[in-house]
């Protein structure tokens, strides 16, 4: 558009000093200005093209911010694309946004399946003008512009350690079960929740320094915990720290009778775990409001598309949302959500 646009203008310029020399030049010439300026109305008004990506398509979490994405593509009067891998594989997440390139999107936001091999696409498409959001999880921070997170990375980890504590007890012996080992989110969750532990439970002990990995297959965390029930006798606790590793393990205690044993908590949708909390193998967990996550995702892009939102910014339109703030180029959506028995049958996602 910016080629035809410049094409036209310049034609427009020739004919207007040819009118000029022929000695009627005023009248035309402002005739001229004033197509300029409606054709530049007609390139600010256009349909923005925006590209979402999940880590994959196809789970219940994902799925739920798909919700919020849709609203908020609506409520802007915007064209979105919700796409994504079937796996959590970084390399077919490059193959769909280099698709997304060549389309000339306006704006790309992902969800990172590993922040070091999608770095290079990233960088590419910010190059050729696109604007880059990563969302959920996040990339390295010079290969986008902002990252919309779903609340402070240490508001996680001090819920959840907490959360362990009050359940399991001060010393209690846990292991961690998260998706893939490159997933940014879940890393900086883990090295959090243990500097948290060494200040405030340093009795706690965690049996296995690598976390166990079933990448995001909820019957590979059923077996990975059932297995680590056998493997660890004197064990008391599990965080499961992706909305697939919650659920599976979750499965696994009520298969064994262990939830009276063993202590489960960490981050799943409400609909996913809502069996498990009214039957009382899981008694607490973790979350936050996963269409707002998709919703104020969708916004950022387009208030980063216009320039609206850009570095240095302290508040941009979020629509309904307003629990949302930005600390630096990150764009906060609020404070963790505590899941019980109490409360779960009030959200449906």
């Amino acid at each position: 558009m910016t080629r035809r646009f410049f094409s036209w203008g310049v034609a427009s310029l020739a004919m207007a000093l040819a009118l000029v020399g022929c000695g009627g030049g005023s009248e035309d010439s402002g005739a001229a200005t004033d197509n300029s300026t409606e054709n530049a109305s007609a390139s600010e008004t256009k349909t923005l093209k925006i590209g979402v990506m999940p880590k994959l398509i196809g789970i219940g979490y994902f799925n739920a911010a798909e919700m919020g994405v849709k609203e908020a593509a609506e409520a802007l009067g915007v064209e979105v694309d919700y796409d994504g891998p079937v796996d959590a594989d970084v390399t077919k997440q490059v193959q769909l946004i280099d698709t997304w390139i060549t389309r000339q999107y306006d704006a790309i936001c992902v969800a990172p399946n590993d922040p070091d091999a999608i770095s290079d696409v990233l960088n590419k498409a910010r190059k050729r003008g696109i604007k880059v959001i990563t969302w959920d999880t996040d990339s390295h921070t010079d290969s986008r512009d902002f990252f919309v997170n779903q609340t402070t990375s240490e508001a996680i980890a001090h819920t959840m350690m907490d959360i362990m504590a009050e359940g399991a007890g001060a010393e209690a012996k846990f292991i961690n079960i998260t998706g893939t080992l490159t997933a940014a989110n879940q890393n900086t969750w883990m090295e959090l929740m243990e500097a948290y532990r060494q200040t405030k439970y340093p009795g706690m002990t965690n049996l296995s320094e690598t976390p166990k990995a079933p990448g995001e297959d909820q019957a590979m965390a059923t077996q990975l915990t059932a297995d680590s029930l056998k493997a660890y006798p004197d064990l008391q606790g599990i965080f499961g720290l992706t909305s697939v590793a919650l659920p599976g393990a979750a499965e696994a205690l009520r298969k064994a009778n262990a939830a009276d044993k063993v202590y489960l908590t960490g981050l799943a949708t409400p609909n996913d775990m809502k069996e498990y909390v009214l039957d009382g193998t899981v008694k607490k967990f973790v979350l936050w409001n996963v269409p707002d996550l998709g919703y104020l995702t969708v916004h950022a892009a387009v208030a980063a598309v216009k320039g609206e939102l850009t570095e240095g910014a302290t508040e941009f339109d979020t629509g309904r949302i307003t629990t949302s703030r930005i600390e630096g180029s990150e764009i906060i959506l609020g404070d963790p959500l505590v899941f019980t028995k109490d409360n779960i049958e009030n959200f449906d996602y």
